[in-house]
């Protein structure tokens, strides 16, 4: 086989039949890189910075290598992206031979015995819920692969997918009278059978900590792994390697029980009290949690009297169930499987209340109606490394955002990859020339109330200059965005997208639609966005993304370190905020041709020590303290 460096040259096969395709050094080097680690079967932490064209240089050595390969994404758009756009050229020109598969999520994929059972009892149903049935069913007739995505006329968060789709919980696996012609079973059968398999990291790590009944076998399955978006990692695989229970699942369990004694079920009247008394439960429940959504510390607030006394009785409600179906038990295959729910369910609940144990973090999550209860181990680098040192895989790791500074320990040490070799690659685009970074002068601190009448300031001097392009400003908390568009829609005629007013997807092509509108967002906008051109020419940051420190999971970690005696603002506190602020500068400049300002308003980037570790992990822009500049940067471009 030709060496890989090869297919990135001026005359290679890549250049001849890929538009715009141009050798790049940066490329080369992580391609070569990569096929070195799954020819040896090792470790790679790749950083390679917007424009290196990271995707072609994970994609080639993949489908050109033997073996079996998973690559995973940080998003279902990417993952979209990667199997419907790039993998068929690129499988089509190198590796014609070459099975690729794409593999969702159960929640992705129609559930055959669910959606039936919704057909029998659709009276049951709301109004909206029937008419999106009815689409379902239409859909349902036709597809091959049950991939609800494809469903055209349903909204992402229409209210008729959870029922026409199965959980961990109420799956039948191997019992469902459907199994057969199962989509998630037959797309998981491709998984398995094909020699490139394109998943997401939730997917993955719910295949590697055997969290899905009946799964589990893709990994072990592979040959090497390649996660891109990797800089997610850490906390996506804490998630799945701790445990939750949610009041939803529980009520959720209760309804489909009484769905059972009102069909199969009608002498077992006790059926009906049993999971009626649950429900019960489970709203005072919600009622000993504050009204309004946050995250908060579960052993502290796990200690008020109120809270351990309906949390009994939630743990009470759940043993009667327990006890009322076990005397029905074989009946009904379903109701065997909600007693199982009920018992695992049971088990959880008992675990969560124990909040003495150490080395975890306690936390909760509210909802206007739910609350769900989490424990979050505080490290998983023993776990997770430990895994990839016992197998005899290849594991790469790629991002735009990794390293602090070139330093990658934060990253490595959160997952034990202490053999994994390092790169660092720096993007081929002239930030010099293409950017200005500005952090004007005379700003208020980011907790005073004057910030946000300052905010909205900045914005519309860059409206009054950026006339023909659009603004993204990003915000690290949903306060000050409300603050900022409350005080900002009056003084403004340019189309102002708010998140929250609609979805992401659909805010984003509103935004390049409209070519010169104001978005305004939070955490999910400062990555996983490409708006290219001059739809997007500033960039303004309200603060430095460090995490609040209210975070039960930070709490958790500080006081971790303090007991180990490490100090925790540079080893747990500076390094995330450092990543995020790499990931929304990184919005701007997304091609050769891209030019604009990205302006940070958050003066401890210059007046504190550790800025000067922010800054040099930024690209390398032009900078300056005076907002006239980036202002006259702007207007330039206006004629340009």
């Amino acid at each position: 086989m030709a060496k890989i460096s090869s297919y990135f040259e001026a005359d290679s096969v890549l250049a001849q039949a890929l538009p715009g395709f141009a050798p790049r050094a940066a490329q080369t080097t992580m391609a070569t890189a990569v096929a070195s680690t799954l020819k040896k079967r090792q470790q790679l932490v790749v950083e390679a910075e917007t424009g290196t064209g990271k995707t072609y240089a994970y994609l080639v050595p993949a489908l050109l290598s033997d073996g079996k390969a998973i690559i995973s994404t940080g998003t279902k758009a990417l993952q979209e992206q990667l199997f419907h756009r790039d993998l068929p050229t690129l499988r089509k020109l190198l590796a014609p031979s070459k099975v690729v598969a794409l593999l969702k999520g159960r929640a992705n994929y129609l559930c055959i015995h669910r959606l039936q059972a919704a057909q029998a009892h659709a009276s049951e149903l709301t109004k909206a819920q029937q008419q999106q049935l009815r689409e379902v069913q239409i859909w349902a007739q036709r597809t091959r692969d049950g991939d609800v995505g494809a469903i055209s006329g349903l909204p992402e968060d229409a209210e008729i997918l959870p029922v026409v789709t199965s959980t961990v919980d109420n799956c039948l696996g191997r019992d469902c009278p459907l199994y057969d012609d199962c989509h998630l079973v037959l797309a998981r059968k491709k998984a398995l059978d094909a020699d490139l398999v394109v998943v997401n990291h939730h997917l993955f790590f719910a295949d590697m900590a055997l969290k899905d009944v009946g799964f589990g076998e893709l990994v072990p399955a592979a040959d090497a792994v390649i996660f891109d978006e990797a800089h997610q990692l850490p906390d996506i695989a804490s998630q799945y390697f701790g445990e939750a229970v949610s009041s939803r699942q529980l009520q959720e369990l209760a309804h489909e029980i009484k769905v059972l004694y009102l069909t199969e079920l009608k002498d077992l009247r006790q059926l009906e009290k049993a999971a009626d008394k649950l429900l019960l439960s489970l709203r005072d429940w919600r009622l000993v949690f504050p009204t309004e959504p946050q995250r908060g510390n579960w052993r502290q607030h796990a200690a008020q009297a109120e809270v351990q006394h309906a949390a009994q009785a939630v743990e009470d409600s759940l043993t009667f169930l327990v006890q009322v179906i076990k005397q029905a038990l074989g009946r009904s295959k379903d109701l065997d499987n909600a007693y199982d729910r009920c018992i695992d369910g049971l088990a959880k609940w008992q675990l969560l209340m124990d909040t003495q144990r150490t080395g975890y973090s306690f936390w909760y999550e509210t909802t206007v109606r739910q609350v769900t209860l989490h424990q979050t181990p505080l490290s998983v680098a023993d776990k997770f490394g430990g895994y990839l040192n016992r197998s005899d895989m290849a594991w790469i790791f790629t991002s735009a955002t990794l390293a602090v500074g070139e330093d990658f320990t934060h990253f490595t040490h959160q997952l034990g990859l202490y053999k994994a070799a390092t790169l660092c690659l720096p993007s081929p685009f002239n930030f010099a020339d293409q950017a200005v970074l500005c952090m004007p002068r005379y700003l208020p601190q980011p907790h005073e109330f004057s910030m946000a009448d300052k905010l909205v300031e900045i914005v519309l001097q860059v409206l009054e200059v950026n006339t023909s392009g659009g603004t993204f400003v990003l915000f690290t908390s949903h306060r000050m965005l409300q603050r900022v568009a409350t005080l900002l829609a009056p003084l403004t005629e340019r189309e102002l997208l708010v998140q929250g007013s609609t979805s992401k997807r659909e805010l984003l092509e509103q935004f390049i639609a409209n070519g010169r509108a104001v978005l305004l967002g939070t955490a999910s906008f400062w990555e996983g966005v490409d708006v290219r051109g001059d739809a997007l020419r500033c960039v303004i940051i309200d603060k430095l993304p460090f995490a609040s420190p209210d975070d039960p999971l930070l709490q958790a970690r500080v006081e971790d370190c303090r007991l180990r005696g490490v100090e925790p603002f540079m080893r747990v506190q500076l390094p995330p905020a450092i990543i995020a602020l790499k990931q929304g500068a990184g919005r701007l400049i997304r091609d050769a041709h891209d030019q604009g300002v990205l302006i940070v308003c958050d003066q401890r980037l210059v007046t504190k020590p550790y800025g000067g570790l922010f800054l040099k992990s930024l690209p390398a822009m032009r900078r300056t303290r005076e907002l006239n500049d980036a202002l006259e940067f702007l207007k330039a471009l206006e004629t340009s």
